[in-house]
């Protein structure tokens, strides 16, 4: 099964990591990316390059920034394929924004 990892983090937050912590972040992303299990993986750009767009009256509004103004934004996200949601969550666990104070949100993928 497919499952999405939604990776919410404060922006900037491995910037700010001890320079052991940020190698070991790296090294623990490239991981993920090579993991055969791995099926799609991307950094976003931050979060004030984003555009927002709702359809209100026919009308399209679009406006710069997230949807939210929130102390977490969406960092990154990840495809995945896993037997079941704990290996999913297996998976999940070893992404250094969950360790570092973000949180990952994992989602079965929906195939028409």
């Amino acid at each position: 099964m497919q499952y999405a990892f939604l990776i919410y983090t404060e922006p900037a937050y491995i910037e700010t990591l001890p320079e052991t912590d940020r190698e070991t972040a790296y090294a623990d992303y490239s991981a993920l990316a090579d993991d055969p299990r791995c099926v799609e993986a991307a950094r976003l750009q931050p979060v004030e390059t984003a555009t927002s767009v709702r359809v209100v009256g026919g009308r399209t509004l679009m406006t710069d920034g997230p949807f939210a103004d929130t102390k977490e934004v969406l960092g990154g996200l990840c495809l995945v394929e896993a037997a079941d949601l704990d290996e999913a969550v297996e998976i999940a666990s070893g992404i250094p924004a969950a360790r570092f104070g973000g949180v990952v949100e994992i989602r079965p993928v929906v195939r028409p």
